[in-house]
């Protein structure tokens, strides 16, 4: 049957209800079939992404509370010139240490 066949025989808000209601239910199983698991996967990532960024924001930390430790032993004013150069010292020494094996990431 056409369409005008089904609107002449079942009026219009009718035949479009059906339509409507079919572009839902096909919106929802490409939703859930398509969409969902690449959504899931992209979650995982950025898990992965924000527990890397909190690990790089406490090394940070410490480097920091490490530099201003080492410039009130020495007895230094903190300026910038300072920290840049004891950070670099405290970057050659962490480098020289061996790396503590972490958690790896797809």
């Amino acid at each position: 049957m056409d369409i005008a066949a089904l609107i002449s025989k079942y009026g219009f808000p009718i035949v479009a209800a059906v339509g409507l209601g079919y572009f839902v239910y096909y919106i929802w199983v490409w939703a859930t079939k398509e969409v969902q698991p690449i959504l899931d996967e992209a979650q995982v990532t950025l898990i992965a992404l924000i527990d890397r960024i909190r690990m790089l924001d406490n090394d940070l930390i410490r480097l920091n509370q490490k530099l201003n430790t080492v410039l009130q032993l020495r007895g230094k004013e903190i300026t910038e010139e300072n920290k840049q150069e004891l950070i670099e010292e405290l970057q050659k020494q962490q480098e020289e240490k061996p790396k503590p094996k972490g958690f790896k990431y797809k």
